[in-house]
C-alpha cells in the first residue's frame, strides 16, 4: 500500500465548531410545536436537551461556535483524524481521479459519532445532569455516547433497534462495557413502546421508534436528557470539526476537492465533512459537488417528500421541515443500520432543496463490494454505512475514467466493521439480498405525513 497521511499538530485542532445556518442564504423553515403549529424557541426544549444544546439548535447568527477547552483537550486524545490518500484504490480503478479519505473509524469509539457524544455529555455534565438516554441504529452512535458518558461519570440508557440488537451482538458489548443499559427497541418499558409490540409483536424496530423510547425516558426520569446522534443542528454543528481539519489536510497535499462525498442516514457525518466546504461555495463561488449516499431501502433524500414531519414514530418531538418518507416508515433490515431512517436534517433538507448537494441511493450489495475492495486496497474494513460512501466515490472516479477528467474526490471513512463481520459473511457467501420500495409502499407512508401539512 501507498497511502500517504496528513495530520495536523495538536495546536492545530480546530477553535470551533462551524455553524451553518449563520451563512446558508435560505434559513431553514422554523421547527413547530405540533399542538400549536407554533415556531419553538430554545426554552422550548430545555425538558429534553441540555440547554446549551438546544440554545445551539437555533443559533442563527453566529458562524463559529467556540469549543470549551476541555472538551478540545479531550478530542486531542484521538483528533486530528487521518487524511489519507487512497493510491492503490485509483490503480485499481485505473481513473485519473485523486481519492482523498477522512478516517474517522480511529476514535476510541470507533467512528465519527465521538465528536458529538463528547460535546453533549460534557454540555450535560456542566449543567448537573446525571443521566442521558438515546436511541441507536447499529450501535455506533450508542458506543459512543455510552464511552462519553463514562468519561463524565453520567449514567447511560439506550435503545438499539431491534433488528441491530439481533445482528450486532458485539455492539451491545462494546456498549455495556462502558457501563450503559441497553435495551432492544420497540420494549415494554415504556408507553411508546407497548403501544407498537401490541400493533405488531413482530416489529424488528426503526430509529424512529428507538427515539420514542428514549425521549419518553427522558421527560419521566429526573435528572434525566436525551441525546441524539445525527439530524438535529447542534449535532451537525459538532460535527463540523471534520471538514475543518479536512480543510487543513487538503491544504497540506495541495489540492482541493471537486466532490465531496458521505453516507446519509440522518445527515451527521455527511454535514460533518461537506459544511465547512460547502461554506466556500456559498460565499466565495466555489463549484465544488456534494453527493449524499443513502441506502436504496430508505431513500428519503432521492424518493421522498419535503414537508413537515415527527423525527419519531410515536409522534413524541416537535414537527420538523425535512426529506422524509414518512416517520411510520418501516426499513428494510439492511445491516447499515445507521442509514435506517425516514428522514433528513432540517439544514440539511433546507441545502437539498435550494441544489446545494444531491444524492445517490445504492443498493445493499453494491455497497458490499465496494467495502471489500476498499479493504483489500486500502487495508481498512469499512463499516457498512460506509461502504455506500465507497461506492459512490468509486462510480465518480469511474467516470473520471470514462472521460479522462483528473478530479479530486474526498470521502469520509465515518467507521470501521470490526463488530460487523457478519454483514460482510453474508455477502461473501451470497446470502446478502437487495431491498426495493415500492412507490405504492412509500406513498402509503408519505401520506401519513401529508395528513400533518393540511
Amino acid at each position: 500500500m501507498r497511502q500517504k497521511k496528513y495530520l495536523l499538530g495538536e495546536s492545530e485542532i480546530p477553535t470551533h465548531f462551524f455553524n451553518m445556518q449563520a451563512v446558508m442564504p435560505n434559513k431553514p423553515l422554523p421547527i413547530l410545536n405540533p399542538a400549536t403549529r407554533e415556531p419553538l424557541k430554545a426554552e422550548d426544549l430545555y425538558p429534553i436537551f441540555c440547554e446549551e444544546c438546544a440554545n445551539q439548535e437555533f443559533n442563527t447568527t453566529d458562524e463559529w461556535i467556540p469549543i470549551p477547552e476541555e472538551l478540545r483537550q479531550m478530542y486531542a486524545s484521538y483528533r486530528c483524524t487521518p487524511l489519507v490518500r487512497a493510491y492503490d484504490l485509483e490503480e485499481t480503478l485505473g481513473t485519473p481521479a485523486h481519492i482523498y479519505f477522512k478516517n474517522e473509524s480511529v476514535s476510541p469509539a470507533g467512528s465519527h459519532k465521538l465528536n458529538s457524544a463528547l460535546a453533549q455529555a460534557y454540555y450535560a455534565k456542566k449543567q448537573g445532569i446525571t443521566n442521558v438516554t438515546t436511541e441507536t441504529g447499529a450501535g455506533q452512535w450508542g458506543g459512543a455516547l455510552s464511552y462519553a458518558a463514562s468519561k463524565f461519570g453520567l449514567e447511560c440508557a439506550v435503545y438499539m433497534v431491534k433488528v441491530s440488537y439481533e445482528q450486532k451482538p458485539y455492539r451491545k458489548s462494546i456498549m455495556q462495557t462502558f457501563g450503559a443499559a441497553i435495551t432492544p427497541s420497540p420494549s415494554m418499558s415504556t408507553r411508546a413502546g407497548k403501544d407498537i409490540i401490541t400493533a405488531n409483536p413482530a416489529d424488528n424496530g426503526s430509529l424512529g421508534c428507538a427515539i420514542s423510547e428514549a425521549i419518553e425516558l427522558a421527560v419521566t426520569t429526573p435528572g434525566c436528557r436525551y441525546t441524539l446522534g445525527s439530524v438535529l443542528n447542534h449535532v451537525c454543528l459538532h460535527q463540523s470539526i471534520i471538514g475543518l481539519e479536512a480543510e487543513k489536510q487538503m491544504e497540506m497535499a495541495g489540492e482541493y476537492p471537486d466532490i465531496v462525498i458521505a453516507c446519509f442516514g440522518g445527515g451527521s457525518n455527511f454535514s460533518g465533512i461537506a459544511y465547512p466546504f460547502m461554506r466556500h461555495n456559498m460565499k466565495e463561488g466555489k463549484k465544488t459537488r456534494f453527493i449524499a449516499a443513502e441506502p436504496a431501502s430508505c431513500p428519503k433524500l432521492t424518493r421522498g417528500k419535503f414537508e413537515y414531519d415527527f423525527a419519531d414514530e410515536a409522534g413524541l418531538t416537535p414537527l420538523l421541515p425535512m426529506y422524509t418518507l414518512g416517520h411510520k416508515f418501516k426499513p428494510s433490515s439492511i445491516h447499515a443500520g445507521g442509514l435506517r431512517y425516514h428522514g433528513a436534517g432540517v439544514i440539511l433538507s433546507q441545502l437539498m432543496k435550494d441544489g446545494f448537494m444531491e444524492a445517490v441511493d445504492i443498493e445493499q450489495t453494491e455497497s458490499f463490494k465496494a467495502g471489500i475492495l476498499f479493504a483489500r486496497t486500502e487495508g481498512i474494513i469499512p463499516a457498512p454505512e460506509s461502504c455506500h460512501a465507497i461506492a459512490a466515490t468509486i462510480a465518480e472516479a469511474l467516470k473520471c475514467k470514462e472521460t479522462g477528467e483528473k478530479k479530486t474526490i474526498l470521502f469520509n471513512l465515518s467507521g470501521h466493521a470490526f463488530v460487523d463481520m457478519a454483514a460482510y459473511d453474508q455477502y461473501i457467501s451470497g446470502q446478502m439480498q437487495d431491498y426495493s420500495v415500492t412507490d405504492e409502499e412509500l406513498q402509503k407512508f408519505i401520506s401519513a405525513a401529508d395528513a400533518l401539512n393540511r
